[in-house]
């Protein structure tokens, strides 16, 4: 498991609402709080399109279940 820059995190931003990430380095992604979005590090490399991302509200369905 790879470790993302912190400097590449401070310049980066969410490509929908143009906010802060976060980073979840136990699930390799980058969290858009703002979007509820999810995007995926992959051989740490950012994926930051949308349609590639997990919707955090996924997370809340699957726990309800």
């Amino acid at each position: 498991m790879s470790k993302l820059d912190p400097k590449l995190l401070e310049i980066m931003v969410c490509p929908l609402t143009k906010g802060r990430l976060r980073y979840d380095s136990d699930k390799q992604e980058l969290i858009s709080e703002q979007a509820k979005l999810a995007f995926p590090i992959r051989e740490g490399i950012p994926i930051m399109l949308v349609e590639e991302a997990r919707r955090l509200d996924e997370d809340a369905q699957n726990i309800e279940k």
